[in-house]
């Protein structure tokens, strides 16, 4: 029921909480029997787009120019092209080069994240190539030292890539070990479980489902709550000098 205008989305200078009750669905170019929720793009002031694709049975998104990162939230889908098919599952995900050919279908209803951005080369460095992998294979690390909560890199640690992606989870109770401050962007999708975020001067209350966006500079902190573990995919640009 609609609770008369009450909603924990916010949207502020440099932070952006958005909630599934004030989610509006789009259609994107290259969408066919699908809709997207934009969480995040460049009209707002990011350097990177982020939305969640939900596509309908026999739904297709199309190649971009740009390149794409993709994790699947629900079901399963296919990356397919003239030469190449891969399927992926829940918890998978594949980084997509700019022009890469591949079109994401589904054979079955599906959730996909899906973030993209401009590629930035670096000089004597090569582009990155497709990659195709399962989180599950992605090996968890204790964030400084941490048991309580571990992260997964889910792209290689190469300068060949100008952003990263990680899985973050926090066993209830858990917490970051300080307030950051810093000039890497992010962009996070609660997965599980739920707690709170410190966003700037302002506390949110965020659960599995919710979208955030961090500009940089912005000061941020997140401690579980709960009784399951909390878990978020987490965006931030990476290996560029500031100046671009």
């Amino acid at each position: 029921m609609h609770k008369l205008g009450h909603t924990r989305s916010s949207s502020q200078r440099d932070h952006l909480l958005q909630t599934p009750d004030s989610f509006v669905r789009s259609l994107l170019p290259g969408l066919m029997k699908g809709a997207a929720v934009v969480h995040i793009s460049p009209v707002a002031g990011a350097a990177f787009t982020q939305y969640t694709v939900e596509l309908e049975a026999g739904g297709t998104l199309a190649p971009a120019s740009t390149q794409r990162f993709v994790y699947v939230l629900s079901d399963e889908v296919e990356l397919t092209s003239e030469a190449v098919k891969h399927s992926l599952g829940v918890g998978g995900y594949a980084y997509l080069p700019p022009n890469s050919g591949l079109t994401l279908a589904a054979r079955t209803a599906a959730r996909i994240a899906v973030i993209e951005k401009q590629y930035q080369p670096l000089e004597k460095v090569a582009a990155p190539e497709l990659i195709v992998c399962r989180e599950a294979d992605a090996a968890a690390t204790a964030l400084n030292g941490d048991p309580d909560l571990q992260v997964r890199a889910l792209l290689p640690d190469s300068p060949s890539f100008d952003f990263a992606v990680n899985t973050m989870t926090y066993q209830p109770g858990a917490s970051l070990s300080q307030v950051e401050m810093h000039v890497m962007e992010h962009g996070l999708l609660m997965l599980e479980g739920g707690g709170i975020y410190r966003l700037g001067d302002a506390w949110y209350p965020v659960t599995a489902g919710d979208f955030i966006w961090m500009a940089p500079f912005c000061p941020q902190w997140f401690g579980a709550i709960g009784r399951q573990p909390a878990k978020y995919l987490i965006y931030k640009d990476w290996n560029r000098h500031p100046l671009g």
